[in-house]
This record gives C-alpha cells, structure tokens and sequence, in this order.
C-alpha cells in the first residue's frame, strides 16, 4: 500500500540499501485461527532483514509485557538481536533525561492546573473517574504484583501523581491506560524496555532515531477545542465502560494474540492500545465527526507520514555512516512505518 504524502520506511531503505528480505513466513488464514501452541521455528516473524555485509535488522515490537509474547518470537529475531553490534529504537527509555523530558512536556505551561483550563464539567468528571479509578486499583492487582512490592496507592501515584498540572492531551492518554487490563500488567518491562535493558547488560551500544520533542510537539500541537473533544470522548467511553453499556471492540489481549499469531496485516494494529485513540465514530453528530476527521487527519500527518520520512533518513544515515556495523531497529509493529508499501 502507497500512502500519499509519506514515505514508506521499508520503501525508503529498498531505494536506498538494496532489496530487504521479509524473513516472516507466509500467513495462511486469520489470526482468529492461529493455533498458537507451535513449534518455535513454526512461527511467523516480525523480523525483516536488510542485505548487507554484515547484514541489519528490523524487529517490530509492540508496547505489552514482554513475557506475554517472548515464548513466540522465533529464535531468528532472538538470534539476529544477540549477533547485531549496535540497537537502536525509537527513544531511549533507559535514559534518565529521556524519562524526565517526557514528564517536562507533558505539563501545563507557568504552572497552569487543569481545573483553570478545563470546562467546569469536564473537570468535575474527570476527577470523578480518577477517584474511581483510585478506589478500583486494590481489586484489580494481582497476587504476583503485591508479592513484588507493588501496591495500589504507589501505582496509582507512579501513573496519575500530579496529573492536575498536566496537559489535557496527556490526561487524556493517561486515562487510556489507567484500566484493569493495563493495571494488572504493571510491573513487568514492555517488549521495547526489556529488549534495551538486554542490550544493556550485553553491553551492546544502544540508541535512538528520535528525540522526545519530536513525539511530545505534535501532541501538544492540537489546539484547545480539538483536545477538549479527544478527553470528553474518552471520559464518554470509560463512563460507558463502567455503565456496562459499552464493550472495546478491540482489547490488549487481541493485540498480543495478532502479534503472536504473526498477523502483521490485521485490523487490530491500527488500534494498539498504546498510541493515540482513534475518535472517528458514526453515532457522532456531523460537527463533532468533522473535529474527529480533523484530529484523525492531523495525527497521520505528523505521527506517520513526517515520522516516516524523519525516521527513515536517519536510518539510512546511520548505515551509510556504519557500513562494517549490524544495526538492530526495535520499532513499533503497530506503526505504519513496519508495515509493507
């Protein structure tokens, strides 16, 4: 598939390395019917090989415990992971400056509070949800969790604390991610953590094709009205979630069976549970629709379409610099930048 106005990844390094060879094997059927229990060299890949002496790699990852999908990645993304000399992903979250630039960016600005920038009832609402949330954490750990040390208040501090001096878009997303599926997962690195801690203590050397102003701009680049919309959307849905009256079509645990299943054409990879929501919604009324198409609209221009291109210069940069070098990229499956032109 072409996308006007963005340069496929893949598509770039093609023109620019030479042929990639998609070590994935072919997909027969949905994902629905994956027989998961297989051998290991039976399963499909998210590895693409870039052919070169020494060869790179591609790895797409997606942003869940890394033990809920490390028994079905094949051996020969293990294998290209532990021969490749350098890593690189898309930020360094081992980084200490990484972690608190992204806390900078995510706050209001001259030490603005939400409840002076937010509709009254929105305000109100949303603090009614936190309390909610705060009151539910304690029933939704698990006994694994507590053995850890892990305990709700702690939790529920580590993701919401300070989430009054925080920008609207950014509550928005913290909202997101503060349910019982998400919560019960804390504690265990991502895919993406854990594959930097194991280059780490390989004493690989590591790093990153972005820069966190790069993924924090283009957020904090919607304006006022268009956030508004996004978090009363959100709050509209976690509302009807706790109603019952609403069911998520789609769940972490269909994303981490695609995954595992080698489904990289599915649906459910324009929906990772990890990126911006998607507000495009038929029941809307027609104006309403219109602000979503435009944030839906905005989001695919500067988080795909630029993303890709920035991304994959930079790339092409760091191979052309290193040609005796094996790079290994861990980058996001569920973008579009993995996927095939």
């Amino acid at each position: 598939m072409v996308r006007p106005g963005g340069l496929c990844l893949l598509l770039l390094l093609l023109l620019l390395q030479g042929s990639l060879l998609l070590l994935a094997t072919a997909r027969h059927g949905r994902a629905a019917a994956c027989p998961l229990r297989r051998k290991q060299n039976e399963l499909n890949s998210f590895l693409w090989t870039i052919k070169r002496d020494p060869p790179s790699y591609f790895f797409g990852t997606i942003h869940v415990p890394y033990t809920r999908v490390w028994d079905f990645i094949p051996e020969n993304s293990k294998k290209a992971f532990q021969q490749s000399h350098i890593v690189y992903f898309e930020l360094d979250l081992t980084d200490p400056y990484t972690i608190s630039a992204l806390t900078s960016c995510q706050l209001l600005p001259q030490g603005k509070n939400l409840q002076d920038v937010l509709p009254r009832d929105i305000y109100h609402r949303l603090k009614r949800h936190l309390e909610y949330v705060k009151l539910m954490m304690p029933s939704w750990m698990t006994p694994d969790q507590r053995g850890k040390g892990l305990y709700a208040d702690y939790l529920f501090n580590a993701i919401a604390g300070n989430w009054e001096r925080k920008r609207p878009v950014w509550v928005m997303l913290m909202v997101n991610s503060l349910t019982e599926v998400d919560i019960k997962s804390r504690g265990v690195p991502v895919l993406d953590l854990f594959l930097a801690q194991e280059a780490e203590r390989l004493r690989k050397q590591t790093g990153a094709v972005e820069k966190v102003e790069e993924q924090c701009h283009p957020l904090n680049g919607l304006n006022f009205s268009q956030v508004v919309f996004a978090l009363n959307q959100t709050l509209l849905q976690q509302e009807s979630l706790r109603a019952g009256s609403f069911q998520i079509p789609y769940t972490t645990e269909d994303l981490i069976k695609h995954y595992n299943c080698g489904d990289l054409s599915s649906i459910i990879f324009n929906h990772d549970t990890s990126q911006v929501p998607n507000f495009i919604n038929a029941t809307l009324p027609a104006h309403e629709r219109i602000t979503a198409q435009e944030i839906d609209s905005y989001f695919r221009q500067e988080l795909i379409y630029k993303r890709n291109e920035r991304m994959g210069r930079r790339v092409k940069d760091l191979l052309q610099e290193h040609p005796d070098k094996s790079f290994f990229f861990a980058f996001g499956a569920a973008e579009d930048l993995l996927k095939p032109c």
